[in-house]
């Protein structure tokens, strides 16, 4: 992994909502095979529907079965997925938290290795207040630049150390810097013993820092279903966060985990 320092800082700085092209561009929120909100079908009927990637002790399953990729849960439940890069200062993942419970919201996070590394506690806090936690690479390098065992090197680093803190490598994977994940991705995350990749369909571009209200307007766009993009570290997503959740309480819209959001 040498040059990953400099890296690390430089796509670390950036936020991860940049869209690339994609080997999967069609939706197939009605397909019964793929599962709601499912873009690329895999061999195997069975790992279609996301469930709690659990190891015991620090053994991980080998699936060899590529992930499903999911940009959004069914449209006819009022469930929302709020899903978050778990990175930056863990004073504003904190006042994040304590916001959530106020309001009776669950999330999901999907943290960077990194910063798991440093906050092993926060993690651990994370999934005792009742939110998902979840793989978003250990370094957040561009992983569509990456050669193959790099990649898959840093899809287990961060499962690994994941198992180590809670005892589980997270129901979900999210490819670091891309939207969508490649056909390589998917099976190095489906080799890491994960059964979903995590899309989304709505993104709140807080990680530009346009302002608390620019925020809530594009979170406000989420309807039944959909998996919304967000990020620690921002404290524009701290302000806009009551306004966020008062939005969707109003429109009938319960924030749940994605496990919760993608099960049949």
């Amino acid at each position: 992994m040498l040059g990953v320092g400099a890296a690390t800082v430089a796509a670390l700085a950036a936020g991860c909502s940049r869209s690339k092209g994609s080997e999967q561009v069609t939706s197939a929120s009605s397909d019964a095979s793929r599962g709601p909100g499912a873009q690329v079908a895999t061999t195997a009927t069975s790992s279609s529907r996301p469930e709690p990637h659990t190891s015991p002790g620090r053994t991980a399953p080998v699936r060899n079965i590529p992930a499903v990729e999911y940009s959004h849960g069914s449209r006819r439940r009022n469930e929302v997925a709020l899903t978050f890069h778990g990175g930056g200062d863990p004073a504003i993942a904190r006042r994040l938290l304590t916001i959530f419970a106020a309001h009776k919201a669950s999330v999901t996070v999907l943290a960077v290795g990194s910063w798991l590394a440093a906050n092993g506690e926060l993690a651990r806090e994370i999934v005792r207040s009742g939110h998902a936690l979840g793989n978003h690479t250990y370094h957040h390098l561009d992983i569509d630049s990456l050669d193959a065992r790099t990649a898959s090197a840093e899809i287990v680093q961060c499962r690994d150390l994941l198992i180590s803190l809670i005892g589980s490598g997270g129901a979900h994977f999210r490819q670091s810097q891309a939207q969508h994940a490649t056909r390589l991705v998917r099976k190095l995350a489906g080799d890491a013993g994960y059964r979903a990749c995590l899309s989304y369909d709505v993104d709140s571009l807080d990680y530009t820092d346009p302002g608390a209200a620019a925020v809530r307007a594009n979170v406000a766009m989420a309807r039944p279903g959909s998996i919304v993009s967000m990020h620690f570290g921002h404290s524009g997503t701290v302000d806009a966060m009551p306004g966020i959740l008062a939005d969707l309480a109003a429109r009938g819209l319960r924030p749940v985990t994605a496990t919760t959001l993608l099960r049949r």
